[in-house]
């Protein structure tokens, strides 16, 4: 061990000792170490001594090392719950220090603007990692945003089923209705009101992938006389829709277009429409903090990203539009469950992936990347609502 891994170990350890709920226990080498107490319980093995000074990078730290190989876990979920339960002391001093931050934010905010080039190369990033991918992890809608889990011993495509119902009679969709979507995704939502209520839809991904497997399904669906689907910026789209539906594309958005999201969405609406946002949002009191940050997801999962508050939303409808918010609903709990399906689908598809080229390194990531989600759903770091 070095001496800056020797230092890096001692800071990163007297942290740890400051646990306040939950236990996590060190293994490493002969060492046992066992840290706090009471639930989640969970254990990490050191691989190598390098670990340590990466650990003081936060979650980008944290998740590079695992990707590496240099600490594994028997349940990183509950790793990670350890660490969203205590880190309101990090939090506190993230919040003392983000006025000084504010000039370097400012600068990256700049130049990570999602302008149209830049927001259709981040979302390929993400979602034309392959089809054949998401089918192996998702269920057979290929929605891949939380699911609904009204009634126990649901399956996932169940849950995925009556969120989609959800979505469809909240929005109150009727055989003569016109509904845009903003975020086709594989094209569950497009294809499932088509079917069930009759309407008209006109659905857009910038995804190059996605958008050859909506067209694709829409046609084999049956639904191509009643679907629409495009592959065009929210903000190229125009004219005006009675219903307007947007699943779990917010967050692509960047914070300095939330404005322009909401002012776009306002003006394709009808005057007596009626819109659906479901978004992942974060606690208002970490907005400021969290927005430019480089965090694990900013960096390896969506690039330049950005989970906005109930509070950024209410800003942005009662500044840039003529809508006012009917409806809230939290879904939290069951995006937590949703990611535990989708972890045991990840894993059960092993195999497959190896011999679809996705490589080890590949698969540590999205491991760690569904972990760290469910993690922080399940202890409400980050929530899910639907809003009307």
């Amino acid at each position: 061990m070095t001496p800056m891994q020797r230092v890096a170990r001692r800071i990163v350890l007297s942290l740890l000792r400051r646990l306040r709920s939950g236990q996590l226990t060190v293994l490493e080498g002969e060492r046992r170490l066992v840290l706090g107490h009471g639930s989640p319980r969970a254990t990490v093995q050191v691989n190598s001594p390098r670990l340590w000074p990466r650990l003081l990078h936060g979650s980008r730290g944290m998740a590079g090392a695992y990707m590496q190989g240099l600490w594994e876990a028997p349940d990183l979920t509950a790793v990670v719950r350890v660490a969203a339960r205590n880190a309101s002391t990090l939090d506190e001093w993230r919040r003392r220090v983000a006025p000084a931050r504010v000039p370097l934010q400012a600068m990256r905010g700049i130049r990570g603007r999602n302008t149209r080039t830049r927001s259709r190369r981040d979302i390929a990033a993400h979602y034309d990692l392959g089809n054949e991918f998401f089918a192996l992890m998702l269920d057979d809608t290929m929605m891949y945003s939380s699911a609904y889990f009204p009634r126990r011993g649901m399956t996932l495509a169940q849950a995925s089923r009556a969120k989609l119902e959800l979505v469809c009679d909240k929005l109150d969709l009727r055989a003569g209705d016109h509904v845009l979507e903003i975020g086709a995704g594989w094209g569950g939502f497009a294809v499932h009101a088509a079917r069930t209520r009759g309407c008209r839809v006109t659905t857009t991904t910038i995804s190059r992938e996605q958008y050859e497997h909506a067209r694709e399904w829409v046609r084999a669906a049956g639904v191509a006389d009643r679907v629409t689907v495009l592959c065009e910026d929210y903000r190229d789209l125009r004219g005006r829709y009675g219903k307007l539906v947007s699943i779990e594309m917010i967050e692509a958005v960047g914070y300095h277009d939330f404005d322009t999201f909401f002012a776009r969405c306002s003006n394709l609406l009808a005057d007596d429409g009626k819109m659906l946002l479901q978004a992942i949002v974060i606690d208002d009191r970490a907005y400021e903090v969290e927005k430019a940050s480089r965090s694990f997801i900013r960096t390896h999962i969506f690039p330049n990203g950005c989970l906005p508050s109930l509070a950024v939303i209410a800003r942005c409808v009662a500044r840039h539009t003529d809508m006012r918010t009917v409806g809230l609903k939290d879904l939290t709990p069951h995006y937590a469950e949703t990611l535990r399906r989708w972890h045991a689908n990840f894993e059960a598809a092993t195999a497959r992936l190896e011999d679809l080229g996705y490589d080890e390194r590949f698969r540590r990531l999205w491991r760690m990347y569904l972990a760290y989600c469910e993690a922080g759903f399940a202890e409400r770091r980050i929530g899910v609502m639907q809003m009307t």
